[in-house]
């Protein structure tokens, strides 16, 4: 099936720029969350990083507009008529599964559900709904409007139409897709965290994280520092994806560092609190 209008639940840092990604690149877009309030702020968000690009040169005001008018705010009862659903909430199994539910019953019976999750089985999740060979994870990268991978995920019962939608539509999106193994972290986290989690004890042992990162970028010629890079993801988020894999593969590597744990519980959640490894 050919998309051409698309859904993405959760508006946050991650659901937000899903949809700017999607309304840069023709599609009609319907931003939904839990409250009107949440799916504006999103579409907010999405304006002011558009109005951001016309300043630096990036973009003509017309082409803004245009892609503005792709953008609606609006409940998830709003795009039950959309080709493509994007899951983008929080990395809660319940909350996606409770999601996914309701998915099924409010949409099309040809709607592809997809999930931006970074560490749930994309089987786990496809099992609450009533259509298991139209579920797959579309993993986005933060931020979304200029990482260019997308890690397309088929579950256990994923069939091949989907998977291949899924992928034909990542490269609508301008992005480059690769397929990716249902097991936890996928391909991507399965590395990084490991990462994450030792810049995280090294700070813990008394190392600054400024020198941390500038080692990285130079030494390992990465453009963004690990722990710039945590705090860019949300540091609640990366504990969820640390406590996720060590729950699912066992391995003391993923042990989440007590340090980011301390963080979490103090409301150090990085760029989005204005505080985290560093001042923002």
């Amino acid at each position: 099936m050919g998309v051409k209008k698309v859904m993405v639940v959760g508006a946050g840092i991650m659901g937000s720029g899903i949809a700017q990604v999607c309304i840069e690149h023709g599609f009609e877009t319907v931003l939904a969350d839990i409250s009107p309030e949440y799916a504006k702020a999103g579409a907010a968000k999405i304006e002011h990083f558009l109005q951001r690009k016309i300043e630096k040169g990036r973009m003509e005001e017309s082409e803004k507009e245009k892609a503005l008018a792709l953008l609606r705010a609006a409940s998830i009862e709003e795009g039950a008529d959309a080709d493509l659903v994007i899951e983008a909430v929080t990395e809660d199994v319940e909350i996606k599964k409770e999601i996914f539910r309701k998915l099924d019953v409010l949409c099309r019976p040809e709607t592809i559900l997809a999930s931006n999750t970074s560490t749930i089985s994309i089987t786990l999740l496809a099992g609450a709904t009533q259509r298991p060979e139209q579920v797959v994870g579309m993993h986005f990268f933060v931020p979304p409007p200029v990482m260019k991978l997308i890690e397309v995920i088929p579950g256990l019962l994923t069939s091949e139409e989907t998977e291949k939608t899924a992928m034909e539509t990542a490269e609508a999106f301008g992005k480059t897709p690769v397929k990716a193994p249902d097991s936890s972290a996928f391909l991507v986290n399965r590395l990084l965290v490991p990462m994450w989690n030792e810049a995280m004890f090294l700070v813990m042992e008394g190392n600054e994280p400024k020198d941390i990162d500038t080692a990285m970028k130079l030494g390992g010629n990465l453009p963004m520092g690990p722990l710039e890079l945590a705090d860019f993801a949300g540091l609640d988020t990366v504990l969820a994806v640390m406590t996720q894999m060590y729950t699912d593969l066992g391995e003391p590597k993923y042990r989440p560092c007590p340090l980011l744990k301390k963080m979490v519980n103090a409301g150090l959640l990085g760029r989005k609190s204005k505080t985290g490894f560093y001042n923002y």
